[in-house]
């Protein structure tokens, strides 16, 4: 009982270590990227040598991890495949580095956090998931997205007052600081790209139900997406500057941000959420985001000498309550989803009958209810356990 008990404990914590590594990656991600976007690095260079290191790192646990799943893809699953890699990494990542380097890390990432709110209003806008009013946990569900929106619109139409953790007078980063100055004035532009990236990260959770349906081999998809997206960001990116300059690697802070963002920030990053979603389902993994909101928000305080201003301080709130509050509705009806199935597998369990009335059963018809985002991913996870 104590063996059980403690592996039982090892366990969590291995997981929630997982996600905190994450966190960690993510916000070393955010800071990185911030500076070499301002010392002028070409945003789609950049995007194409990261996920070409990416494609690397994840080679490996598609060849071992999914050999057996090895078959010829349909032109089907290959047109999927490039539209995940369209949505979600080459438009939707090339806008957020756009708005990043416009705006802030902190103000950045606060629209990350409104991702997986977006995509259930789009969900809904789709009739594939239900506001669920009736319900305690849909009611709690509803004000938690309310309360997330209003923070991103806090944090984009309200500043306030300015102040810093540390005296902005004497840190160590004169470039940055003066970059940060510039990339003020594009602020409004900025906000919008910002906003364009939100709405593609939304519309491509949606698409990932139906990219796991056609090609569930999670590895070898990213490996393929990866590769895509790279393909994808080096065409766009030589229709837009064809210097030299542009595309030229050098050992210098923008090497380390490549090789960090494809092995650290895309690879790993990957490899970790992948196993604590199979273990924990899809609602785990995001209660641990706004942790790196708050450590951005501190780190470019401390390291670039950015202001916390007091609307982005109150709109961080906001979003991470109304997270909380969103992520915990939707974990209470993925329970009452998981429980109403087990009841009616249970209901449905074969009885000795003729071949006539089996027969008769075959071709009974009922209506088939829409699954939404969420679901879907959730079923996806329970079979994950079950395999392991």
């Amino acid at each position: 009982m104590v063996m059980e008990a403690k592996d039982k404990w090892l366990c969590s914590s291995q997981m929630a270590a997982s996600m905190l590594a994450v966190q960690v990656f993510a916000t070393g991600q955010q800071l990185l990227s911030k500076v070499i976007l301002n010392q002028g690095t070409f945003i789609f260079s950049f995007m194409a040598y990261r996920h070409l290191v990416a494609a690397l790192c994840v080679a490996p646990f598609a060849f071992f991890l999914e050999r057996a799943d090895s078959k010829k893809l349909a032109w089907s699953t290959w047109f999927w495949l490039f539209i995940n890699a369209l949505t979600g990494i080459t438009v939707a990542m090339g806008l957020f580095f756009y708005g990043l380097r416009d705006t802030t890390a902190t103000y950045s990432t606060n629209f990350l956090n409104v991702i997986p709110v977006v995509t259930f209003v789009f969900s809904i806008l789709l009739r594939m998931e239900k506001l669920g009013l009736d319900s305690r946990a849909g009611k709690i569900k509803t004000v938690g997205t309310i309360i997330c929106v209003g923070g991103a619109l806090t944090t984009s139409l309200y500043k306030g007052k300015a102040f810093y953790l540390t005296d902005h007078h004497h840190h160590f980063h004169s470039s940055a600081a003066a970059a940060m100055e510039v990339s003020s004035s594009q602020w409004t532009r900025g906000t919008f790209m910002l906003v364009g990236s939100c709405l593609c990260y939304a519309i491509w959770y949606i698409l990932q139900v139906k990219l796991l349906r056609v090609f569930p081999s999670r590895y070898r998809a990213t490996l393929i997406t990866c590769i895509l997206a790279s393909v994808q960001s080096a065409a766009i990116g030589l229709c837009l500057d064809r210097r030299e300059s542009a595309w030229r690697l050098e050992w210098n802070l923008q090497l380390v941000t490549i090789v960090y963002s494809g092995a650290l920030s895309t690879a790993a990053t990957f490899c970790l959420l992948t196993w604590v979603i199979a273990k924990r389902g899809p609602t785990y993994a995001p209660i641990f985001n706004p942790l790196s909101l708050i450590f951005v928000a501190v780190s470019e305080a401390l390291v670039l000498g950015e202001p916390m201003r007091l609307g982005i301080v109150v709109g961080t709130v906001m979003i991470i309550v109304g997270l909380y509050s969103f992520l915990w509705g939707r974990r209470k009806e993925s329970k009452l989803l998981v429980e109403a199935n087990a009841g009616d597998e249970a209901l449905s369990k074969p009885v000795p009958a003729s071949e006539e009335m089996q027969m008769m059963k075959t071709f009974e018809t009922s209506p088939v209810s829409v699954k939404s985002v969420y679901a879907a991913m959730e079923e996806g996870a329970l079979k994950d356990t079950v395999k392991s």
